[in-house]
């Protein structure tokens, strides 16, 4: 039976109040498709230099897993696009792309209809609404179930959070090869968490996390909010709750013992059918392509710190003060001369750029289902942060868009109500992520052109 005793109390407006979700997602969808276009601007009228997806997509539909290069430049530096450099992996005597792959099946109908190059920019436009609306409907089920108390247009206001106030949107007017795997990375997340809640579909969510695992990597991880919804839910009739005034392990065996176990072993297990297939297709691929199911390819990338990939792998404590200085202290320079800001090429911490994360450290109330969220999405950005690479080159964190939506539900469920200092810091964090959406990769001389990706805190 579902966990009701930690359910909060009933939303602010009544169900009949509230407007049709899939008519107010379908508005999230269209103003957030018209912002991103507008701040797109004259990149919708051509594809990006980096559209490594319209190149395997190129492939796979004549039957190849390698980059298809004309006869007359194959061995020149016209294939692939910057002879073979920023982020194309070369073994033997072919190219590859050696990012998850989903993203360039998405891309497989317009390269079909328009050819390989056209105008990716737009149609990655088109697909970064869906997020936004796709979170909608989630944080609209939360209220309708009782499991937050917002009202609808707290909803609103945390979808444009997301959409408007978070990195997510200078991540989706760009349309190169790195950003496009967020854009669908975080469709396929939103989708995920409307299926994983209350473990509701657990195959749904399933095949959704491994079409998700192939296009960010890390967000297999989210699988442990799968796995904590099913034990939230399912307990057994007539158990009570574990008192506070209990020690940690009393409760924790009180907690086990309360738990339908054989309920959520079948919830698991066919949740588990569509990730496994998941992981098997893309150690074929790996197979396929380098000739070993544990290559991913990245060693073969004609990128400047190869040899650090090549000494410390791909994930590594080596890289993790690093990445926290990244992700949790830089800051922008103030300057006394045009463009007056400058920003780290690193880009800005994720309390600059979306200050309302900072509620979810001293949350107004504590609920498993929060909890959960976090848990979920500590796990992501743990893979994240030993990650070699620190996102470098971005406005902002950008790796936080693998963990980001499930920041957002949690802040549904556990933050404060919006009220006049709520909504004011929604403003300043929109304003602040229209300066990243508006200037990078603009002329302007914003972004300090360091090197510091080859080496910082510690030597590579």
């Amino acid at each position: 039976m579902a966990d009701t005793a930690t359910h909060p109390s009933s939303p602010v407006d009544a169900p009949a109040s509230r407007p049709r979700a899939t008519r107010v997602a379908l508005a999230v969808y269209l103003v957030a498709v018209i912002v991103y276009a507008l701040f797109a601007g004259d990149r919708l009228r051509s594809h990006s230099p980096d559209n490594h997806f319209a190149y395997l997509a190129d492939a796979f539909l004549h039957g190849t897993l390698a980059v298809r290069c004309d006869a007359d430049v194959a061995h020149h530096i016209a294939c692939p696009p910057g002879g073979g450099g920023n982020d194309w992996a070369r073994f033997g005597d072919r190219w590859f792309v050696a990012f998850p792959a989903f993203p360039a099946v998405v891309y497989m109908l317009p390269v079909a209809l328009f050819g390989r190059d056209f105008p990716n920019r737009a149609f990655d436009v088109l697909l970064a609404g869906l997020a936004p609306a796709l979170l909608y409907l989630f944080l609209d089920r939360l209220s309708r179930q009782g499991l937050s108390r917002r009202s609808w247009r707290e909803n609103l206001g945390l979808t444009a959070l997301f959409a408007f106030g978070s990195v997510y949107f200078f991540t989706a007017v760009q349309g190169a090869v790195w950003f496009t795997a967020h854009v669908i990375g975080a469709a396929l997340g939103a989708a995920f968490l409307l299926t994983a809640l209350n473990a509701s579909r657990p195959f749904a969510a399933g095949a959704l996390l491994g079409l998700s695992f192939h296009t960010r990597t890390s967000t297999l991880l989210a699988a442990v909010f799968f796995g904590l919804e099913a034990i939230r839910v399912h307990r057994l009739a007539g158990e009570t709750e574990a008192s506070t005034d209990d020690d940690l392990l009393t409760r924790a065996v009180r907690y086990a013992r309360s738990t339908d176990w054989r309920a959520v072993l079948g919830k698991v297990l066919r949740f588990s059918v569509p990730v496994l297939a998941a992981l098997a297709v893309y150690m074929l691929l790996n197979k396929l392509r380098f000739g070993d199911w544990r290559e991913t390819g990245y060693r073969f990338l004609q990128i400047r710190w190869q040899t650090r990939i090549l000494r410390w792998g791909l994930f590594n404590f080596h890289y993790l003060s690093r990445n926290l200085a990244v992700a949790l202290a830089l800051l922008p320079w103030i300057s006394r001369v045009a463009p007056y800001i400058q920003v780290s090429r690193h880009g800005l911490a994720l309390w600059v750029t979306t200050p309302q994360y900072l509620e979810l450290l001293r949350p107004a109330r504590v609920s498993r289902l929060a909890t959960n969220l976090i848990v979920a999405a500590l796990a992501i950005a743990s893979l994240d942060l030993l990650y070699q690479n620190s996102g470098w080159v971005q406005f902002g964190y950008r790796f936080s868009n693998d963990f980001a939506l499930l920041l957002i539900g949690a802040l549904a469920v556990n933050g404060r109500p919006w009220r006049r200092v709520g909504w004011a810091l929604l403003v300043v964090a929109i304003a602040v992520n229209v300066f990243g959406a508006a200037t990078f990769e603009r002329p302007g001389n914003v972004y300090l052109g360091d090197n510091t990706a080859e080496g910082m805190f510690q030597p590579d």
